[in-house]
């Protein structure tokens, strides 16, 4: 790649992340003034994002404007480190979430999850006191279970219905303790449950009770935490793929600054 192309591929690759910089700093601003507490946890790492995205590519800029061998370097390394990293946490999240998948229930649309299916990491995470309080009262906040009843009208909706996650484990009792539904939020506990689960005691039709204590909400919730990370990961391998190729432009230009360099 001749020096000027690579120079010049290099100087607008990173005044464009500079720009993207700037905009998920202010998104990082935006969350923590207009966001409860829940979402407020994940200010901190956009912030840091952005501010790892404005350092690299204000280097990087610099040095391709200044056509700096010494810039470019230090450029190449923080890009490498974080090639680095990048890949290090996508194999973590694909060993991570490579457990756990739901059970089908005759008569549902949807799956029921077990706790005991998810890896050991996931299962620390959720079984941690401090971790599941917070989560839970994060999950209480959304209303997700409250908006069943008036999303389903009638119990044979509620029945034909296709719950998330979360939905069919935090906001109803596992169909193994056989309590009959009277609507979409609340079930018939005076029957005897079917089942020793100690889930079937955990439940109650209380909007902030539900089965927010039991292992079924906890799978749930780990459900959506490995669909979630599996979406993370796949657009962490297209993110290598383009910081591999810029990273190479990059080797490029910091050759060809050099060169410059060793003929002044």
């Amino acid at each position: 790649m001749s020096t000027s192309t690579s120079i010049f591929v290099i100087r607008w690759i990173n005044f464009l992340t500079m720009l993207l910089a700037v905009g998920v700093v202010g998104f990082g601003i935006w969350m923590s003034a207009h966001h409860d507490g829940c979402r407020k946890s994940l200010t901190l790492p956009v912030l840091g994002l952005g501010g790892v995205i404005f350092v690299v590519s204000i280097v990087g800029f610099l040095g391709a404007w200044k056509n700096n061998s010494i810039l470019l370097w230090i450029y190449l390394i923080m890009l490498c480190l974080i090639l680095v990293a990048i890949l290090v946490f996508t194999v973590l999240a694909f060993i991570v979430t490579n457990n756990g998948s739901g059970h089908s229930v005759n008569g549902l649309r949807y799956k029921e999850y077990q706790l005991q299916d998810y890896s050991s990491w996931f299962l620390k995470q959720l079984n941690n006191t401090h971790n599941w309080k917070h989560l839970k009262g994060c999950l209480v906040k959304t209303d997700d279970c409250s908006n069943l009843s008036r999303r389903y009208k009638t119990l044979k909706q509620y029945k034909l219905a296709k719950l998330t996650p979360i939905e069919a484990g935090c906001c109803r009792p596992p169909s193994e303790c056989g309590y009959p539904a009277v609507n979409a939020s609340h079930y018939d506990l005076s029957f005897h449950p079917t089942s020793s689960n100690k889930d079937c005691r955990l439940y109650k039709n209380s909007k902030n009770v539900k089965c927010y204590n039991c292992d079924s909400c906890k799978a749930g919730v780990a459900q959506y935490m490995k669909t979630e990370w599996r979406v993370v990961a796949i657009f962490n391998v297209i993110l290598f793929v383009v910081l591999s190729i810029i990273y190479f432009v990059g080797c490029c230009a910091r050759r060809n600054a050099a060169r410059s360099r060793s003929k002044i």
